[in-house]
This record gives C-alpha cells, structure tokens and sequence, in this order.
C-alpha cells in the first residue's frame, strides 16, 4: 500500500511494468538510457536507485541458481563497470506476498570512489527485475539504514 510510504521516503510506483518501492525525500528522478527508472540525490551522486528490466525465458528466480551464484555474475558482468573491482559482501532470498526476491550487497570499487550497493532482484511475467541503490563507502554508514529501506521495500504488485 502507497499510503504506508514511511517517513523520509517517497514511493515510486509503476504500473505498467506492476512494481512499487521507496526511495529518500529530496533524490530527483532523471533520465538514464536502458533504466526504467533512476532516482539520483542531487550532492551526492553515488547516491541513487535504479530499477532495470529485461526479458527473460525463464519463470523463476531460483531458475538462475542460488543467491550467491546470481549476486556475483550480475555483480561482475552488469552492475558493475569491467574497470571496478568488485565484492559481494552478502547474498540472501527474501519473500515477500509469496514471492521469492534475492538481495544482496556488494562493493564496486573505482581509481577514486568505491559505492556501496543493495540490490534487490526477482522474476515475473516474463521479465528480469534488478534493482539498485548504493551510496559512497564514506557515506555508508550515515545511508544505511535508508539505502536498507529502499531495498526492502521494492516488491511487484501482482504476477
């Protein structure tokens, strides 16, 4: 339910593509190619969410291996840029209204940064749900819980 948006939080809903989840007051939406949506703090851009979507045969999340298996792959070969050296720190599967999601966190480090990322992932309809958050390594600790949140609260409305 959109109206149990916690405090701090705006939702994001689409219905179109049937998925809702929560992001921190005052990050701006903008446009990114090949995201369904991103929404980015204005400051700090290592902060922000990303939701993705592509087509898939397969029916369930569990179709794509164990959570640590998929965290790694997706971790190495998409959420990541092949100069950033990469860390999965956790991977788990969640259920939420009966459906399976995989999350995980993980650390992509760059030459001058490295972002600390959530990331929440399931399958429905046909399609591949990814998404993200994450915020710089010297911000965690002051985004955590929020970033925890953002994560948490992404789920589909129906399937």
């Amino acid at each position: 339910n959109v109206a149990e948006t916690p405090a701090g939080f705006k939702a994001s809903l689409d219905k179109n593509d049937g998925y809702v989840f929560y992001y921190p007051f005052g990050w701006e939406e903008i446009v990114v190619k090949g995201q369904d949506v991103v929404y980015k703090d204005v400051i700090e851009p290592l902060e922000s969410v990303s939701v993705n979507i592509v087509k898939t045969e397969k029916t369930d999340i569990h179709d794509f291996g164990p959570p640590d298996k998929l965290s790694k792959t997706l971790v190495e070969k998409f959420l990541t840029s092949p100069s950033q050296k990469t860390q999965v720190i956790e991977a788990k599967e969640r259920e939420t209204d009966g459906k399976p999601y995989y999350t995980f966190e993980f650390l992509a480090k760059d030459k001058t940064y490295t972002r600390h990322a959530l990331a929440a992932v399931t399958v429905a309809n046909g399609k591949f749900y990814a998404l993200v958050t994450g915020a710089n390594e010297r911000r965690w600790n002051k985004m955590r819980d929020r970033l925890h949140s953002v994560v948490d609260s992404f789920r589909l409305l129906e399937y």
